[in-house]
């Protein structure tokens, strides 16, 4: 353990010699794995995977990476079982609330929005994210978009839509249209463009649907820990491969 933080430091002291990506995601994958291999239940996997969410976003500030967009709920997960969603929607409301508490977020000035099919969350799940979007909506130093019901191809489908009632009204012409356009109807608009890092763990090495227009050029990072097990070492690592990519060789690396 001890090595491990002597390294840690290292790689942080590395990592802070250089500018940090603008926007990273996150696919939070493992949690059910992570339960299962220790004999628990599906829903303390959960449990852990959302502290360790709470974890890596004091990661994310201390680095003062603009913007983070994490994977919480596709619109696949619906096909779950009842028992499952149940739980995860108890889980997520309180997460969200804790987040309208958060001192961390109110003294950073983090934005907080919602990206995804809202109007097939539950009701009482759809009222907290409405409350932390209205508590942090002035807010524009951070940004932390938070995937709830997401569907790539959805978000691509429902911007070509918005785009297409334009031209249909006359205030575009289809020659006009490029991606800038396309952008404007994407589901944030707080820096959710284009990402620079996409770090997925659980060992699986796919996007599975998640922010395909934004992460044509980035950097993917497969770890194969599960999300409750990730460390910042990992992080770290993903940090500093991007800024080999962008930077040039990082001397003195481990």
């Amino acid at each position: 353990m001890i090595i491990h933080k002597i390294y840690e430091l290292k790689l942080l002291k590395e990592v802070k010699r250089f500018p940090p990506p603008k926007h990273v995601a996150f696919i939070m994958d493992g949690n059910r794995r992570y339960a299962k291999k220790r004999g628990l239940p599906v829903y303390i996997g959960h449990f852990f995977g959302s502290k360790k969410a709470e974890e890596v976003l004091k990661w994310c500030l201390e680095l003062k990476i603009k913007t983070v967009t994490a994977y919480a709920f596709s619109t696949e997960n619906f096909r779950r079982s009842e028992e499952e969603k149940i739980n995860l929607f108890k889980l997520i409301e309180k997460e969200l609330r804790k987040l309208i508490e958060d001192k961390r977020i109110h003294k950073n000035r983090v934005r907080v929005r919602i990206v995804g099919k809202r109007e097939l969350l539950p009701e009482n799940v759809r009222r907290v994210v409405h409350e932390l979007e209205e508590a942090t909506k002035d807010y524009d130093r951070y940004n932390l978009n938070i995937a709830l019901a997401y569907g790539g191809r959805q978000e691509l489908v429902d911007a070509i839509r918005c785009v297409l009632k334009l031209v249909e009204d006359g205030k575009i012409k289809p020659e006009s249209i490029d991606h800038s356009t396309i952008e404007r109807f994407l589901y944030s608009d707080n820096g959710y463009e284009s990402v620079d890092i996409l770090i997925r763990t659980g060992g699986e090495q796919r996007l599975s649907n998640f922010l395909p227009w934004q992460t044509t050029n980035c950097l993917a990072y497969f770890c194969d820990v599960y999300w409750p097990e990730f460390r910042k070492i990992d992080f770290l690592r993903a940090v500093r491969m991007w800024q080999r990519r962008v930077f040039g060789r990082v001397r003195n690396s481990f």
